[in-house]
């Protein structure tokens, strides 16, 4: 295997903006996106994809970015939690994390968020069964998910009750 393996050029959209940079073939998305682009909001715990901390949305899908190289997003769609923040597209979602306290030291916050968006996108009514089995890729030490629960119920019956007046 040779020592010095040269670095790959990519390109690729994150939070809407195009990217081209000349990565190593082994560096992760995780440390691309923190490293080289300073997006210090997907965070990095467990390094395996076990914790849910790093996930970022690649063509439109949640995915592990730690288990992802950067070179796997040549081409694509990125989306991390500055750029789905900046896009208000998390509002809601962050408003009802500040309100049920779901937030606490914060570190696996972007994750959730992320996740929970995506659940809300295929499932807008999920129970509360369904939203801790969506969820459960994602470790949080602090809330005992039970605020994290509430906060994504208070939004999915949020967006139903406005569903509920907008077809009268």
């Amino acid at each position: 295997m040779p020592q010095n393996i040269p670095p790959v050029a990519v390109t690729l959209e994150v939070n809407g903006e195009q990217i081209t940079r000349s990565v190593a073939p082994r560096m992760s998305l995780a440390d691309f996106l923190r490293e080289d682009l300073e997006l210090t909001g997907t965070h990095v715990g467990c390094e395996q994809g076990a914790c849910g901390a790093c996930t970022v949305r690649v063509n439109g899908d949640a995915i592990r970015s730690c288990l992802t190289l950067a070179v796997q997003a040549d081409g694509a769609s990125v989306y991390t939690i500055e750029g789905l923040t900046q896009a208000g597209e998390l509002k809601d979602l962050q408003a009802a994390f500040h309100q049920r306290n779901a937030l606490q030291c914060g570190f696996c916050t972007p994750g959730m968020l992320i996740t929970a968006a995506e659940l809300l996108t295929i499932n807008p009514c999920p129970t509360r069964a369904e939203i801790r089995e969506y969820l459960s890729g994602n470790y949080c030490r602090c809330t005992g998910y039970e605020a994290i629960v509430d906060a994504v119920e208070c939004v999915a019956e949020h967006e139903q009750a406005s569903q509920v007046i907008h077809d009268d």
